[in-house]
Parts: C-alpha cells; structure tokens; sequence
C-alpha cells in the first residue's frame, strides 16, 4: 500500500521533522520501498524454521562462580574522608 504525501507529511509533523515537497517526495519513495521489501519478506514461508538468536551459532563460555579478588573492603574504608559504621558519609546534595 504506497504512502500519500500527505501521509508523508503528517509523519514528519508528528516527529518534528520540517521537510520540503521534494523532500517528502524522495522520502515517500524510500518508504515505499521499505513497505515492499517488508511484504516480500511476509511472504517467505518460515513455517518448520527454528528461530535463532544470532546467525552464527555461538556459545558463550562459562566460567565458575566463584570469588577471585580478596576483602579490601578495610583498606578502602581507612582512606576514605568519613566512615561511620562501616559506610562511606557524603555531602548532602538534595535539600
């Protein structure tokens, strides 16, 4: 179903585009073109193809989960301006 200039227009008001007739023109082409290639496509019989997630058939590696780094968590705290209870004071920002 091909696009009016008017429905070209009216597209562009509704995303705040300002274009010229001949704007609009090619614009409308390339819609037009876009429309067509997405009805090609719905005709295409999918039917007994698995969908996929990506093209190539990659599998991510997995790895343990489990903790590699050791508790800094004291040495932070000590270089830090202000701790109480064990937790960081900021500035209030928000009043």
């Amino acid at each position: 179903m091909p696009l009016s200039l008017d429905d070209v227009q009216r597209i562009a008001c509704l995303a705040r585009i300002e274009i010229t007739p001949a704007e609009a023109e090619d614009v409308r082409s390339k819609l037009d073109g876009i429309f067509e290639l997405i009805g090609r496509m719905r005709a295409v019989d999918t039917e007994g193809v698995e969908p996929m997630s990506h093209a190539l058939d990659a599998v991510l590696p997995v790895r343990d989960d489990r903790v590699t780094e050791i508790n800094r968590r004291e040495d932070y705290l000590r270089v830090a301006p202000a701790v109480e209870a064990g937790l960081y004071l900021v500035p209030k920002v928000i009043e």
